[in-house]
């Protein structure tokens, strides 16, 4: 299985840019002689395995990994979980496992247990593609031998588990073509399900923002700032409460611009009372590869300082060395 990913719909190619991207002159064999090499004997060269992992594609992991096991009959993934510690060893086996395999353990952390991380399902599943989508549900269910739709009704309620629910069957349009007769009758009947009546109608706020393509959402958007004096967000932040909110607000986010939502998400990773590692990991990992350029051009603008600056700030050792080498900045 590819572990990469297709680019998001309405996202054209060029306008996604990656720090990260697979080299050219890939060898797998040297790479894992390397690795070898550098956790043999006394001590570890932890220089020489961010030079090979924050330099590769995941794919390229993938394969270095597989020629690991060929070469020396070990499992390279449990040699570095013996020879590294603390947050970089974190930050490695998360690069050294298969993308929505990653992610669909991301999930699966979040409902665990007593509470749910309503956060990290609403970063995770309001953000991706049908492609996405369908990769992580086959991961979950391969590595837990259970639905991940069935996890998630059983952990969640209310309107945010049916938002959840109707993401996860990743039936959203991905056509670049707009209708302007539907993109009218979508704005309309937003306007109708919230400001227009006594209550909110949540059934049509899913169903438009879940199953509708990002370039016709985002005309949908601009119709009905027109029609109403005021934004679909704002909407939204007078309408809904909770977990719904900020479900239905992430979708609108990132379908107006993904990269700056991400540049959020990672602002709040580094700039709380201590560092939020488990989202700063996740979002450098599942983002190098895509868009990671993009959101470090948001976030420069966003907050007037560079990415690579409050991370270098806010981590430190083979950890920052690590994260900086993934976007670009080591």
């Amino acid at each position: 299985m590819n572990p990469g990913y297709p680019p998001y719909p309405g996202q054209p190619q060029e306008r996604a840019t990656p720090t990260l991207v697979p080299i050219a002159s890939f060898n797998p064999r040297s790479d894992a002689e390397i690795l070898r090499k550098a956790m043999k004997g006394f001590g570890t060269d932890e220089k020489a395995i961010i030079s090979v992992i924050t330099k590769r594609s995941n794919s390229q992991r993938i394969e270095i990994a597989n020629q690991f096991k060929a070469l020396y009959g070990k499992d390279l993934i449990s040699d570095l979980k013996s020879e590294l510690s603390g947050k970089f060893e974190d930050l490695t086996l998360a690069l050294m496992t298969p993308l929505p395999e990653y992610l669909a353990k991301e999930v699966q952390h979040a409902i665990e247990g007593i509470g749910t991380n309503e956060e990290t399902l609403v970063e995770i599943l309001c953000t991706a593609s049908n492609a996405q989508i369908y990769a992580i549900k086959d991961a979950y269910q391969r590595v837990f031998f259970r639905s991940m739709e069935n996890d998630l009704s059983g952990d969640t309620s209310g309107h945010f588990k049916r938002l959840l629910i109707s993401v996860v069957q990743a039936r959203r349009a991905e056509n670049v073509q707009v209708d302007e007769a539907a993109v009218a009758k979508d704005a309309r009947d937003l306007m109708t399900a919230g400001v227009l009546q006594f209550g909110t109608d949540e059934s049509t706020f899913n169903a438009i923002l879940c199953t509708r393509s990002y370039p016709h959402l985002r005309r949908v958007f601009t119709e009905y700032q027109r029609i109403s004096g005021h934004t679909l967000e704002n909407a939204i932040k007078d309408e809904f409460s909770g977990d719904i909110k900020e479900a239905l607000l992430a979708i609108v986010r990132s379908v107006e611009n993904k990269a700056d939502f991400f540049a959020k998400r990672l602002r709040d990773a580094v700039a709380c009372v201590g560092t939020k590692d488990r989202q700063l990991i996740r979002i450098v990992v599942s983002r190098c590869e895509i868009d990671m350029q993009d959101i470090k051009r948001a976030y420069q603008a966003r907050y007037n300082k560079s990415l690579e600056q409050d991370i270098s700030d806010d981590t430190s050792g083979d950890y920052k060395k690590a994260l900086l080498s993934l976007i670009g900045g080591y």
